[in-house]
């Protein structure tokens, strides 16, 4: 699987952004796509997951830190899965990464395949 990443940018504290993640071939191995992030001097951390059950039925979670201001959206169309993040906090600046894996866990180690890396600024 290949990742793309896209999106980011600089945004006020309380504001809204988006980044995106485009993945291309064999994505039917792996029905996880997961968004982390490292900000500077930190480990990368988890930030949400989007699982697709045999079913194609489809489970988010979430970071207790970003629960109930990140929302995971799913593109069909373009074949793209992106976090809607809102009301961000200057905690929440960092670089963010995608990433794809056959099951749902909060360990890096975990996804075999990465996007670049965005970067997102949230200015106080």
């Amino acid at each position: 699987v290949q990742l793309q990443a896209s999106g980011g940018g600089l945004v006020q504290a309380g504001g809204s952004l988006r980044v995106s993640c485009a993945a291309s071939g064999r994505t039917i191995n792996s029905p996880v796509t997961a968004w982390f992030r490292q900000s500077l001097g930190a480990e990368r951390e988890f930030v949400a997951a989007l699982s697709r059950s045999p079913d194609y039925t489809f489970n988010a979670v979430y970071a207790d830190s970003v629960k109930g201001r990140f929302t995971i959206v799913r593109d069909t169309q373009n074949n793209m899965v992106y976090p809607e993040m809102d009301s961000l906090k200057p905690e929440d600046t960092a670089i963010y990464y995608c990433a794809a894996g056959s099951s749902v866990a909060r360990d890096i180690t975990n996804y075999a395949s990465w996007g670049q890396g965005t970067q997102v600024t949230v200015s106080s």
